[in-house]
């Protein structure tokens, strides 16, 4: 009995295992950018791609209505529940709170009983189109990470787009459109997200999906960004790997779940028949509940922190990168071109840190010039990960500010093969060695190394030499 219950637990642990191991294999987590390392020439830094956590963005936005009048209550008026229009004794008067039903009713915390809502006015000036503009923005790049959820408390509307920004409202695309018949409204053919695949992912579609009349159950409109997602990681999510992969090399896909703003357009309101009741215009509006939005800060995979401050949403900035998204290198760090981190290899990625300017370290005398030009680049060897810099010994090599960047330091800038920082101005190397950081054998430039010389590297120095190598501009064209 024992040994059965024994297999029985063992199975189950081993069908757990199973499942939840994908899970940290494959997402990554990307929650640190960067983490000292110990190798045999002592502290390093590890650079890592990473990203803010995900959040619910709605605690961070600005919402904007056109036109501004269009919210219930001045003047109050009286408006009839959806379900019976002769039950019209539902008042709506901005001056008194528990009667008021303002915009940022939309975005409150819903737990209490009744939900609160925002909601318009009714549609008295028929058949002029009650319609209302709602805008969210953040001033901010921010990236989408599930799916947008509209909960109203009137019926759903009969007409509804949803647009996004990616300048700030300067310009809007249509992200979905909504209908109860698309198209009627908009000429097009009803399709769902399920209609969809990798190669059509980001057609913009009209569904009718979310558009029937008010009922208890039926009052919540998404925008499917999961589902979306799912092409490429499968139906669980659990292939984050392959949709990461896509991420990375195509924009078009990466800026789709990105927005600035984004704007609801309440075109129609329910109707919930053919025609208008003319006589009971009071049960015509629309009210809205809440709006959930999940994303993050872009922050390009240069930082894990966003922080609001003074109503704006700031990256805080790592691998030597400055600017609202982190898009672009710090002064000094600009020895090969910006770029953004990426996602790969799962599960760390690649940080593509901005390493420091050659020319940050000031300007040498002009009778021992030692910077190199277009011309003295060369590929010593075809496996060479970055250029051979054709470098003379550092020792004339001076400091205009001490502002600049430093040549060497204790953390990431290790003069190597025994060489000692000094002043951060320079390393002082032993004798059988020269360059920047003493990573380069004196013999080599007379072309005296061999075996009997005794000056061959030691097996220690090779994993100097690589991260030298990725600072010095990982394949990447030095910039002056």
């Amino acid at each position: 009995m024992y040994l059965s219950r024994f297999l029985s637990i063992h199975a189950l642990w081993v069908t757990v295992s199973s499942v939840m191991q994908p899970y940290p294999l494959v997402w990554g987590h990307y929650d640190v950018c960067k983490t000292q390392i110990y190798t045999e020439e002592g502290k390093v830094w590890d650079y890592m791609a990473c990203q803010p956590e995900s959040t619910d963005m709605t605690k961070y936005l600005k919402v904007k209505l056109d036109p501004p009048d269009i919210t219930c209550g001045d003047p109050p008026e009286t408006f009839c529940a959806m379900g019976n229009p002769y039950m019209c004794n539902n008042e709506c008067d901005a001056s008194t709170p528990e009667l008021a039903h303002p915009p940022e009713l939309m975005f409150d915390f819903e737990g209490r009983h009744p939900s609160t809502f925002w909601q318009s006015a009714t549609w008295k000036e028929y058949p002029k189109p009650l319609q209302v503009n709602i805008t969210l923005s953040w001033s901010k790049t921010i990236e989408l990470t599930d799916n947008i959820v509209i909960t109203f408390e009137s019926g759903r509307p009969d007409q509804m787009i949803l647009e996004k920004s990616l300048d700030y409202g300067r310009t809007w695309q249509p992200y979905q459109y909504y209908a109860t018949d698309c198209l009627d409204a908009f000429h097009m053919d009803p399709k769902s997200v399920k209609d969809l695949s990798q190669h059509t992912v980001l057609e913009i579609i009209c569904t009718e999906e979310y558009s029937t009349g008010y009922s208890t159950n039926s009052k919540i409109i998404h925008f499917e960004i999961k589902d979306r997602f799912a092409f490429f990681a499968g139906p669980r999510l659990r292939n984050m790997a392959s949709l990461y992969g896509q991420l990375d090399t195509t924009k078009k896909l990466r800026d789709f779940f990105t927005v600035t703003d984004l704007r609801i357009r309440l075109l129609r309101p329910a109707v919930g028949e053919i025609f208008v009741d003319e006589l009971h215009l009071a049960r015509y509006f629309y009210a809205i509940s809440d709006i959930k939005v999940r994303g993050r800060c872009k922050c390009n995979l240069h930082a894990t922190v966003c922080v609001y401050d003074n109503s704006k949403l700031t990256c805080e900035c790592e691998h030597n990168t400055t600017g609202p998204d982190c898009g672009k290198c710090k002064k000094n760090y600009q020895g090969r071109p910006w770029s953004p981190g990426s996602y790969l290899p799962i599960p760390k990625g690649t940080a593509n840190t901005c390493i420091p300017s050659i020319s940050s370290i000031g300007t040498p005398p002009k009778f021992n010039r030692i910077w190199p030009n277009i011309s003295s680049l060369e590929v010593s060897n075809p496996k060479q990960v970055a250029p051979k810099l054709a470098l003379s010994t550092v020792s004339s090599v001076q400091v205009a500010n001490h502002k600049r960047a430093n040549v060497c330091d204790n953390e990431l800038l290790h003069c190597q093969n025994g060489g000692t920082c000094h002043n951060n101005v320079r390393c002082l190397c032993p004798a059988a060695y020269t360059g920047i950081l003493c990573e380069k054998l004196r013999c080599e430039e007379a072309g005296s190394c061999g075996p009997d010389s005794g000056q061959g590297p030691p097996a220690h120095s090779k994993p100097a030499l690589l991260l030298l190598s990725a600072l010095l501009g990982a394949a990447n064209p030095l910039v002056f």
